[in-house]
């Protein structure tokens, strides 16, 4: 059954559920966004993914700065909606926006909670070398991803980075949230409460997490590249300048920490070393360590910083 929707949401991530929901056939009452943003060297204020997509199908969207005006609990209850479907909006809902819908407000949040509520679950989940992750659709209530859960779904990490574990949680949540919803309308399906252990927190990603250490193990540096990767991206310096690394792959080898051990780009870490695989320099376009070694003299004995 069509059902009578807000769609809240703002970055990429969120975009696939958006269009799910469309191709379903529910109906889009508002979609709701963050505010535009400046973006690009000319720092022009840019419309979020969600806007643009919602944009070109025609939807209304709103992007109010907050939620906590009567002004704007009024406009969103007129809505009446039957449910309100939340994908990394980024703001907080209050008791008034979650109490309007008939059925609820629901979001698809990207990690296996309660391990890892907040900001940066995908991030996080590979920084701490976590062996999988998944996707969860909860009711809302108003604490901090602290709603019970309607569906699941789990994936292996492996060896992914951030950007191939964000598509692939993004394509699996927009069907998971799809079936959640009309489990829901069938009333096929009761919300379990959130176990009370096991609770951590995936705080907000910081500038300077992003410089590598390289007195740290291969193992922990590994996680901490793929888990930036591909933005921001973890950086070293080589002779003063800043340089990105993609991805790398753990391997033998020992020497002094941040040192280069062979002409293959392998370099050594506190414990082990890396093998760098994919890299960027500052203004150029991502590149293997070969194409690196090209036009760029970093043989044995040099020292990352």
């Amino acid at each position: 059954m069509a059902l009578r929707l807000a769609f809240m949401g703002t970055p990429e991530f969120a975009t696939p559920t958006l269009a799910e929901l469309l191709a379903q056939g529910h109906e889009i009452a508002a979609v709701y966004s963050q505010p535009p943003r400046p973006k690009g060297r000319g720092l022009h204020a840019e419309p979020s993914a969600v806007a643009k997509l919602a944009s070109r199908h025609g939807l209304e969207v709103r992007t109010p700065a907050s939620l906590r005006s009567d002004e704007e609990q009024r406009a969103f209850s007129a809505l009446d909606l039957d449910a309100a479907v939340v994908v990394a909006y980024g703001l907080l809902l209050p008791q008034a926006v979650l109490a309007a819908p008939r059925l609820g407000c629901f979001n698809l949040h990207g990690s296996l909670l309660p391990r890892w509520r907040g900001a940066a679950p995908l991030q996080r989940a590979i920084m701490a070398g976590d062996a999988q992750t998944g996707v969860m659709v909860m009711r809302m209530d108003e604490g901090l991803d602290t709603g019970p859960i309607l569906m699941a779904e789990r994936v292996p990490i492996g060896h992914k980075t951030f950007g191939e574990l964000h598509d692939e949680l993004a394509r699996l949540g927009a069907d998971l949230m799809v079936r959640a919803l009309a489990a829901l309308e069938r009333g096929s399906i009761v919300a379990q409460p959130q176990p009370g252990d096991g609770i951590t927190y995936a705080h907000k990603i910081q500038k300077d997490e992003a410089r590598i250490d390289w007195t740290k193990s291969a193992s922990e540096l590994d996680c901490l590249i793929r888990a930036l990767s591909p933005a921001p991206g973890a950086w070293c310096e080589v002779n003063g300048a800043r340089l990105k690394i993609l991805y790398a792959e753990p391997v033998a080898g020992s020497g002094p920490p941040g040192s280069v051990l062979d002409g293959q780009l392998t370099v050594a870490c506190g414990q082990g070393a890396l093998r760098l695989r994919r890299v960027q320099r500052a203004g150029r376009a991502p590149m293997t360590a070969e194409d690196l070694l090209r036009g760029f003299a970093l043989g044995p004995g040099e020292r990352l910083g």
